[in-house]
């Protein structure tokens, strides 16, 4: 009698463990993992008054015990980096992206052009951490980041980065998305049409001969542009224009809103800089940033699976 229901007991505690673990398991900024951003979901409950099968037992068992052994490790990779708090898992990202929309005051004239926008709309309480150029090729910054499954993505320009393709395409296989941020990071509005094209269609040759895959997100230089930026990026295949909401640094955050807060959907941006450029290194931003992002409540999600 008392053997049944021990296993009665861990039944109804790994059924609780897993409901709690399904909007929270974190995955990696691969994708790979269990839980919400690793696309697996646990094993079907059996209905009431229903016996649960043996293998379906152990399967569930296996679930959270990996569940547990990740939240396990992130709380440990929280210490080695020297954050105070592990950063948030998480929540399942949405079964249908949100339509994006270019923002109030930041439109063209031209119509059908890539949305400009500095938010993405949803009303989870997650933020999306972007990095821009490539100048700083920091290997702390990929250890920290693949520990903590931060995921992020990367805009890039090329003639900060051609020294170095092989940082980045360790940053490719480790899941991060590289994005366009021309090759020269010119001032665009300041080009003609036919230059700007060549710039950012120029950098969508670069990351596909270089990555493999031809970018749907761009980001200008400086975050400034105009209608011919528009018009050349949608040739170049570009789907979206992503800005930000606030910028990072490792001893400050700077807000583009007024009330210097984090909002549902924000986009962070930063850049890859180091200790000659900033106060600080690659890591000392990432504890910054997720500081006050984890604080704040909020989560680091990926910005592609939203966009």
């Amino acid at each position: 009698m008392r053997a049944k229901q021990a296993v009665r007991l861990r039944r109804s505690v790994g059924a609780v463990l897993v409901v709690a673990a399904l909007g929270s398991a974190c995955a990696g900024p691969s994708g790979e993992g269990e839980g919400a951003e690793g696309g697996r979901k646990a094993p079907p409950r059996p209905a009431a008054g229903q016996q649960q099968p043996e293998g379906a037992a152990a399967a569930l068992d296996s679930y959270v015990e990996k569940v547990r052994e990740q939240r396990v490790a992130r709380v440990r990779a929280a210490k080695k980096w020297g954050l105070e708090r592990p950063p948030l898992d998480a929540p399942a990202p949405p079964a249908v992206k949100p339509k994006i929309i270019t923002r109030k005051g930041f439109e063209t004239d031209g119509e059908g052009l890539p949305p400009v926008f500095t938010t993405v709309p949803t009303k989870q309480k997650v933020v999306f951490l972007t990095i821009d150029d490539g100048a700083e090729k920091d290997p702390e910054l990929l250890r920290m980041m693949s520990d903590l499954r931060i995921p992020y993505s990367a805009f890039l320009s090329d003639y900060v980065v051609k020294d170095d393709y092989g940082y980045f395409k360790k940053m490719r296989d480790s899941g991060v998305s590289l994005h366009n941020h021309t090759l020269n990071h010119r001032y665009l509005p300041g080009l003609s049409y036919s230059a700007q094209k060549r710039e950012i269609c120029g950098m969508q040759d670069v990351i596909e001969k270089q990555f493999g895959k031809r970018p749907p997100l761009f980001r200008p230089p400086y975050g400034n542009y105009n209608e011919d930026t528009l018009r050349a990026a949608k040739t170049c295949g570009v789907k979206a224009v992503p800005l930000w909401a606030s910028e990072a640094f490792p001893d400050r955050m700077e807000w583009r809103e007024w009330d210097r807060d984090l909002h549902p959907g924000d986009i962070v941006l930063t850049h890859f800089r180091g200790k000659e450029d900033w106060k600080g290194s690659m890591p000392d931003m990432i504890r910054r940033v997720m500081k006050t992002i984890t604080a704040k409540g909020y989560a680091v999600a990926k910005l592609e699976d939203y966009v």
